[in-house]
């Protein structure tokens, strides 16, 4: 799930499992989330707007989970499947393949194919899988952490990754073969999410160069890396082991060696193995793609060129659509915009309900320790009337979200939602939050994205309200490409932002929701749901997957987690003069999901 912000955290089978950027996993994950010019060579150019602003090239950690880092690496990143419209996994045999040669125990053999590569030359192989590997399973892991502070008490945590590691951990290390280009795993139990494991949270793109972060970190050399992995031991928290040093210089480097707004002056930093490379970028105002002229293992672009412009206002990016600046835009909806749009001339606007939704965390540390405070708290957010202002003008019938974890469409919400106590949070209970705080006037800071005007308005709205029950509320309010970064830093006590899922899969539900997981950034923690997110993510079977995420949504709830708001409404719309081949796509990619369809007209 990524946020909107890729839980690198809706799925088919949940809306947690849906994918910091934070509308930010393995596969199924969350996401957290929020021009035209003159045409280049024989495709042309096209130009989008986003949100979010651009923070890494590393999506799959917790701070660069954010969906519009996800979209960047998707069009950068070769893979073995995308999914589509449709939210099937399609398999890309042009780049590798993936087989499964035992059901009990459970064995699957990934391979890239001969001739695949990275931008500058060396190719993708079993090293950089196997860096996928270790970096998704945890495999060395062997920290304990302070359920109340989240901070590591003994041991070692490696790898930051935002996604669940709870389906690579059920393997042994890798066996390589077929001259260095596949490996196969062996799990220990049935897997649900399998065919989606490698991936990471970008729909089935191999993640980093395995060759640049093995100098990065001192290696001699991408084999000297492979030794390395081959020779660890899997990792005990009830028996930590020292330190391992060359492991941690190789985890230092793929935490936060790929995270910047600007273009680095090292090109190994931006390699790329899918259709483009990245080209320049202004910090927090545009990033611009070029055609890799190398690629020829997976679907072709029609275009040369595509810039991605960070504008976070929906009227600025309506404007900058009418002005002929960008061809395609996704901005957060409103009626006002839908009806902006649709009184510009050529623009076709498409509005559909996304696989997201907004929500507010509470953190289990500081003010909100003391379950009375979060119970207070979660009483005085006027749910209700954050609805009415920002969803119902677009879509009648909205209403506030009764589960963490499914949306009305599927059979299991309302089922979860009537016996999850959430019946309890529908319209604001301001007597009921003084009466829990006791005349106490506690002291909150909410963490937002100030450059997205549905967060702003949803702050306004919870701030107003809350001060009326006694809170002291203190906007934490952060610009667009920083807001992600500071998820899980302790820097604030709430925070409001979005998941988005990938739409396949259930292994969003543990990436948010797991004790100490990389995308569990308030901090909750439950032994009863741990156990049943084991069980879910080795049941294959689609109703009983909805009866054991029923069990965890009440937990969730029980324990005064915070407050889903609203599921998310998208909005997509395009100068359909000028291009064509877009399609509206509900998950975390977005309109991009079929970015290699679009073309100029005429070109």
């Amino acid at each position: 799930m990524r946020f909107g912000r890729t839980s690198k955290a809706i799925g088919v089978a949940a809306v947690a499992a849906m994918a910091l950027s934070a509308c930010a996993s393995t596969g199924g994950g969350n996401t957290a989330s929020e021009g035209a010019g003159d045409t280049a060579a024989a495709g042309g150019t096209i130009s989008v707007a986003e949100t979010n602003a651009f923070s890494s090239f590393n999506s799959d950690t917790a701070a660069g989970n954010v969906d519009i880092n996800g979209k960047i690496a998707y069009m950068t990143r070769g893979g073995f499947y995308h999914i589509d419209s449709e939210l099937n996994v399609v398999r890309n045999e042009e780049f590798g393949t993936y087989e499964k040669l035992s059901d009990d125990p459970l064995v699957v053999k990934y391979t890239v194919n001969e001739g695949v590569q990275w931008s500058d030359g060396n190719a993708v192989d079993a090293a950089d899988l196997m860096l996928n590997w270790v970096s998704e399973s945890g495999y060395a892991n062997d920290a304990t952490v302070d359920p109340e502070t989240g901070e590591v008490t003994e041991g070692t945590s490696y790898f930051d990754y935002a996604g669940d590691t709870s389906g690579l951990a059920l393997t042994e290390i890798p066996e390589i073969g077929d001259d260095g280009r596949s490996i196969t795993l062996t799990y220990s139990k049935p897997y649900a999410d399998w065919e989606i494991v490698f991936g990471g949270l970008n729909d089935g793109g191999v993640g980093m160069p395995a060759h640049v972060i093995a100098e990065k970190a001192g290696l001699a050399d991408e084999q000297a890396l492979i030794d390395l992995i081959q020779g660890l031991e899997r990792g005990d928290a009830a028996n930590p082991a020292d330190p391992n040093a060359e492991l941690q210089s190789v985890a230092d480097v793929y935490n936060t060696g790929f995270d910047t707004k600007s273009l680095p002056n090292e090109e190994s930093l931006y390699l790329s193995s899918g259709p483009f490379v990245v080209d320049s970028i202004t910090p927090d105002q545009s990033i611009t793609l070029v055609r890799n002229e190398s690629y020829d293992w997976g679907p072709t672009p029609n275009v040369n060129e595509i810039t991605v412009r960070f504008i976070g206002a929906a009227p600025d990016q309506v404007q900058a659509l009418e002005n002929g600046e960008v061809d395609i835009i996704a901005p957060q909806p409103s009626a006002d915009t839908v009806e902006l749009l649709e009184s510009i001339e050529g623009v076709t606007v498409e509005v559909d309900d996304q696989l997201a939704y907004d929500h507010i965390d509470l953190n289990y540390t500081g003010v909100f320790a003391d379950e009375n405070v979060r119970e207070a708290f979660m009483k005085a957010v006027p749910r209700q009337t954050i609805v009415d202002r920002i969803v119902k003008p677009l879509k009648e019938d909205a209403a506030p979200l009764d589960s963490q974890f499914f949306v009305p469409a599927q059979e299991a919400y309302e089922t979860s939602a009537a016996s999850n106590g959430s019946d309890a949070y529908q319209e604001a209970d301001i007597e009921g939050a003084k009466k829990l705080l006791n005349g106490e006037t506690p002291e909150v800071r909410i963490m937002y994205n100030k450059d997205n005007p549905n967060r702003v308005d949803a702050f306004a709205l919870i701030q107003e309200s809350a001060e009326q029950a006694g809170f002291e509320i203190v906007d934490g309010g952060l610009g667009a490409s920083d807001w992600g970064a500071a998820l899980g830093t302790g820097t604030y006590d709430a925070s409001i932002y979005g998941w988005i899922n990938s739409g396949v899969g259930v292994s969003g539900v543990p990436q948010i929701f797991r004790t100490d997981s990389g995308s569990n950034y308030n901090g909750f923690s439950d032994p009863e749901a741990d156990k049943l997110m084991d069980e879910l993510m080795v049941t294959t079977d689609a109703a009983a997957q909805d009866e054991i995420i029923t069990k965890i949504d009440k937990l969730v709830w029980d324990s005064f987690y915070g407050l889903p708001l609203f599921q998310s409404v998208g909005l997509d719309a395009y100068n359909s003069e000028r291009v064509e081949g877009v399609v509206y796509q509900p998950n975390q990619t977005g309109v991009f999901w079929n970015f290699w369809d679009w073309k100029v007209k005429g070109e």
